[in-house]
Formats: C-alpha cells, sequence, structure tokens
C-alpha cells in the first residue's frame, strides 16, 4: 500500500502570471512516451509483478521505492503545470469573452476541458496510453529499459528547458533532472551487478553535465544526486543499498541511502477560476455546505 503526504517534493515559485505555452510544453514530461506518468507506471508494474522477490530482493527494493519517489514526480509535474496556467485569463460576463487567450494557445484542451490544469496526456493533447508500459518479467531487461527510460526522460527535460525561461517550469526540471540522472545511475548500477558489464562508462547521455544549466546546478550541491530514499519509515526496501553503494562517477561523492521520504514543501492552493465555473462554488454554497458539515457532530 501507499502513504501520502500533502507536501510537495521541492517548493514551486508561485508566478503571477504563467504561460499557457509553456504548460503545453511541459505536458510532455507528465504525460508524454517519456514523462512522469511513464516512469511511475512502468515502475509500479514491474514492482507488483516482480517474480522471487526473496531472492532477488536488492533489484525489487530499487525498483519499488524508485516507484514511490515517481509518484512524487508526476505530482510536481502537475503542479508546474497548473502554475504556469494561473494568471491567464480574466473573470468576466461571458459576452467580453474572458477565456480568448485560449484561442491561440498551443493547448487549447487546457483551456476547455480541465479548467486550465493538467491533463493526462501529451505536449501534442495525446492521452496517455498503458501501451507505455513494458514489464517482460525478465530482470535484465527490465532494467535495461529502465535505464533507457530515463535516458529518454532526461533528454526530454533538457529539451524542454531550453524551450521557455519561465521560472517555474525551469525551478521543477532543473530537480527532475538531478533525480533523474540518479535513477539513471541507479539502473546503470544494478545492470552491472546483475550481469558484470559496466553501463555507468556510458552516462550522462546526452552528454551534458546537469551543472550545465543553472536550475539544476543548486540541486546537484545540496547533494540529490547521491542520494536514494526508501520512502518508508520502518525498514522496508533498505536492501537496496546492496546496489546504491560505492562513489557517483560524475562528482566522486558517496552514494547513500535515507530512510523515509525528503522533507518537502507546501502544495500551492489554486485559486478560484469563475471565468472556467471552477470549482463553481459560491459565498452561499459555502455557507450551505459548512452547515451540512457541522450536523451531527
Amino acid at each position: 500500500m501507499f502513504k501520502r503526504e500533502n507536501k510537495l517534493l521541492i517548493d514551486l515559485p508561485v508566478p503571477e502570471h504563467g504561460d499557457p505555452n509553456a504548460a503545453a510544453a511541459v505536458q510532455e514530461l507528465l504525460g508524454g512516451k517519456f514523462g512522469e506518468m511513464s516512469t511511475l507506471n512502468n515502475y509500479m508494474y514491474q514492482s507488483f509483478n516482480f517474480r522471487q522477490k526473496d531472492k532477488l530482493k536488492p533489484f525489487y527494493d530499487l525498483v519499488a521505492s524508485i516507484t514511490a519517489e515517481e509518484f512524487g514526480h508526476v505530482e510536481l509535474v502537475s503542479n508546474t503545470i497548473n502554475l504556469l496556467s494561473r494568471g491567464n485569463t480574466f473573470p468576466g460576463d461571458p459576452d467580453v469573452t474572458p477565456l480568448r487567450e485560449g484561442m491561440d494557445a498551443r493547448s487549447t484542451y487546457h483551456f476547455i476541458a480541465t479548467a486550465q490544469t493538467a491533463l493526462a496526456g501529451d505536449s501534442m493533447g495525446r492521452p496517455w496510453t498503458g501501451d507505455n508500459v513494458f514489464s517482460s518479467g525478465n530482470l535484465v531487461l527490465d532494467l535495461l529499459h529502465n535505464f533507457f527510460l530515463e535516458v529518454g526522460a532526461r533528454t526530454h527535460k533538457m529539451r524542454v528547458y531550453e524551450m521557455t525561461e519561465h521560472e517555474t517550469a525551469r525551478e521543477m526540471i532543473g530537480y527532475l533532472l538531478v533525480r533523474g540522472g540518479t535513477h539513471v545511475l541507479a539502473y546503470a548500477k544494478a545492470l552491472e551487478i546483475a550481469t558484470g558489464v559496466d553501463v555507468k562508462k556510458m552516462v550522462p547521455i546526452p552528454n551534458l553535465s546537469n551543472r550545465k544549466f543553472d536550475h539544476a546546478k543548486k540541486f546537484e550541491d545540496q547533494g540529490l544526486s547521491n542520494v536514494l530514499y526508501t520512502w518508508n519509515d520502518v525498514g522496508h526496501y533498505t536492501d537496496l543499498s546492496k546496489i546504491w553503494k560505492g562513489t557517483n562517477p560524475e562528482n566522486g561523492n558517496q552514494l547513500q541511502v535515507i530512510t523515509g521520504a525528503p522533507k518537502g514543501a507546501p502544495i500551492p492552493n489554486l485559486e478560484e477560476l469563475p471565468e472556467e465555473f471552477a470549482p463553481g462554488i459560491d459565498r452561499d454554497d459555502y455557507a450551505k455546505i459548512a452547515k451540512r458539515l457541522m450536523e451531527n457532530m
């Protein structure tokens, strides 16, 4: 089972005005083939379907713990899209066309279907599909796929970073470049233990350090590329330390497994959007709801 914390992985800057086209581009990092919905569901189903957990527990613990982190990545990218949609329209009577910005936005669907919030799809509006999930049952093949998936995800993050100057988008991408690079290394080390092949010699792919990205450098300086979390407080998934050990080949620092999860940051509160009828609860409705909530207490 999973335990949920009402926090984001990092503190996202809340902009006065978003950027609807940046929001559309960031959708690729959520619901694209190499987006966070794909990494989450690939690792989640591989962990559900894992055979011989007893004999291959370090590999299971690695995939299972990264699965838990990917839930947080999906949440982080979704909240980034929501913040990039902030302040792009205005409240007003329908005849003054308060959603006019949506006509020229790359993702008109954001304005029509989701009240300017994240959708389970890619940058072109295509819905995410379970066809993106690879769970073969063969340990080495699944680990190799996961390495490829993380490298593809890193490439797409780098490209979207270069597409937008918006601080909220770049803060999120900088963080995920570091954490994604950590997962690349984790799967490379797992493959080395499983096969004897030193896959670490291939990284980084693309051959560009995270330190070249200003919004990633500070997370590198915090040591976040050297750490994996168990995402569990009672001692489960700790055998991933049998894989995640030694030093980081990119910076020479000691690798570390931390029991539990990061401290996290508050989740931004989305204000009402009357022009989208969201959430569609007026002052009178609030009073009635409050009264009903207090009944029979």
